[in-house]
């Protein structure tokens, strides 16, 4: 069971986690007459580790029952019932009355339950997760295979309960610089004022806030890179309420050196050697099998030297995000595709070179084009307090692309502190911060763009020992073979390409998914298929390489 606190940067001391043993059946659509299964939350009932272990079909719906006492608070409290993501449309049900209704599976959301607490307590979900492409949907698949995985569904992130003041902070959002350090305070009302303590090597720095937004400098800053990931904590109190947050000073950029279009960390040329990270276990499916799983994976990638994981096409649970911003792992974070996905013409031809695209007309419905507006918009405000998220991925590969230009001007307003990669891999249009390519099939040749150039996805040589069906992009049947191919072509085709101006390479990928053998370890992380002392020495060269530029 996971028990890692949800929101590592809100911490309150009341934290009741819901997670464990929960009634579940699952119905045509009507209320069961009776739970006569159980299933183990935060696991969707497609993994082995919920018990369940079945597929959820189209015209299914999963209902949830979990009974609990009173939760402890005083007379004066609120108690707020918080979900970390429910896959697709949920509908939640408490002592009888319902709560409210939450439609898309990537985002949390919460009800204050106070009024209707009693001594002992039902609480129902009801989930339908009928794989609707008008919400973001990922890379689940009902008919999985290939690059595309089994579906999960309903709970799959921790539900939790908290008490707070009548008066409360609802949230934070945090702004670095590189010597100082802005919070905005949401409170529940009106603004009351709040004292706000930053630990630092030098001691504590303790400001009273006056208003809900406050920049401090930070003397004698430390700065956050991989290298050295240092995080300030800081307690803010606001009446009767006091949450636990961290910061990290440091900031992303783009500029020019030396006549190259670089990407620029702390106002530095940094270069993003990366892995494509799909946040997939074969017995958690959308989680790990424990809350050391975030850190086991951030670990053994940095064990091999990379610095920078792309999450692909998924938001994680928060404290994957702290894992990163902890252990010092930058993050390209994408946002969830949602409308349709054509073979032909999304992947087969520019894969072969027709890469152009006039996305202003396409099959996407206006609803799916305002879901995925919104989503994306949500997923910035929930996630941008993560110091580790250096960039944001709006379209990947044409799925569901439309009219680029407008949505990157209107992502961009909500986050100008971090780069926007607009259309990964193809389908340019005229706006994004990166120049940005996948390439497969072919030699990687560099070619000099006004525009920082990022490779964002490439490589995915399999090599594995097992039988069965094997998909990716090259294959290799030892090892060594393996390990030589994989080291030639960083070292003739990625590494020459740093001087000359590119900023970031992500490898494809840091684990197999199910048919996808194209990780530097396998499904269930037993063996890493790189050899660390080669993969080390050559993230040195390429840090070295653009460190001379």
């Amino acid at each position: 069971m996971l028990n890692a606190y949800p929101r590592p940067q809100l911490r309150r001391g009341s934290f009741i986690n819901l997670n464990g043993t929960w009634d579940f059946a699952v119905t045509r659509g009507e209320r069961p007459a009776s739970f006569s299964d159980t299933i183990q939350i935060p696991y969707p009932p497609e993994s082995p580790l919920s018990g369940a272990n079945r597929r959820i079909q189209p015209d299914e719906t999963m209902w949830y029952r979990r009974a609990f006492p009173n939760p402890p608070h005083a007379a004066d409290e609120r108690v707020l019932l918080h979900f970390g993501a429910v896959d697709q449309i949920a509908e939640v049900f408490l002592n009888g009355k319902k709560l409210g209704k939450h439609e898309g599976g990537y985002l949390p959301f919460s009800f204050d339950v106070t009024a209707l607490l009693r001594d002992d307590n039902e609480l129902i979900v009801k989930a339908i997760d009928a794989l609707d492409h008008t919400y973001p949907w990922g890379k689940q698949k009902h008919k999985n295979g290939g690059m595309w995985y089994t579906p999960f569904s309903g709970i799959w992130q921790t539900v939790w309960m908290e008490a707070v003041p009548e008066q409360y902070v609802r949230e934070l959002s945090i702004r670095s610089s590189l010597d100082a350090i802005s919070v905005t305070v949401f409170p529940s009302g009106e603004y009351q004022g709040a004292l706000l303590t930053i630990e630092t090597p030098n001691g504590p720095i303790r400001i009273e806030m006056t208003e809900p937004q406050i920049t401090v400098p930070i003397p004698e800053p430390i700065l956050w890179t991989p290298e050295t990931p240092y995080l300030y904590p800081f307690t803010l109190v606001y009446g009767k309420d006091a949450v636990h947050s961290y910061f990290a000073l440091r900031t992303v950029s783009q500029g020019v050196v030396n006549g190259v279009p670089r990407l620029l960390l702390n106002g530095k040329p940094y270069f993003f050697h990366g892995l494509l990270d799909q946040g997939y276990w074969p017995d958690g499916l959308c989680l790990p099998p424990d809350d050391g799983g975030y850190e086991r994976d951030i670990l053994a990638a940095k064990a091999q030297g990379f610095n920078t994981l792309r999450k692909h096409i998924k938001v994680e649970p928060l404290p994957f995000y702290e894992a990163c911003d902890r252990l010092g792992m930058l993050v390209l974070q994408d946002f969830v595709n949602n409308g349709s996905y054509r073979f032909i013409h999304d992947t087969v031809l520019p894969t072969i070179g027709w890469k152009r695209l006039s996305d202003r007309h396409t099959n996407r419905g206006r609803t799916a084009q305002r879901i995925f507006a919104q989503a994306a918009t949500d997923t910035i405000l929930h996630l941008s307090n993560a110091p580790c998220i250096a960039g944001w991925t709006i379209f990947n590969e044409g799925w569901g692309q439309f009219c680029a230009d407008e949505i990157y001007h209107s992502l961009k307003a909500f986050d100008p502190t971090r780069f926007f990669d607009a259309t990964s891999g193809w389908f340019r249009q005229k706006m994004s911060d990166v120049r940005s390519e996948h390439v497969y099939f072919k030699r990687f040749r560099f070619r000099q763009d006004k525009k920082p150039f990022l490779l964002s996805e490439f490589g995915g040589y399999v090599y594995t020992e097992n039988a069965g069906k094997k998909y990716g992009y090259r294959f290799y049947s030892d090892r060594a073979s393996y390990q030589s191919a994989l080291l030639r072509l960083y070292r003739e085709e990625i590494l020459p390409a740093v001087p000359k101006g590119l900023c970031g390479a992500i490898y494809t990928q840091i684990s197999d998914v199910e048919e996808e053998k194209n990780g530097i370890m396998t499904y269930d992380r037993s063996v890493i298929k790189t050899d660390a002392a080669a993969m080390k020495a050559l993230a040195e060269d390429l840090m070295r390489a653009i460190r001379s530029n």
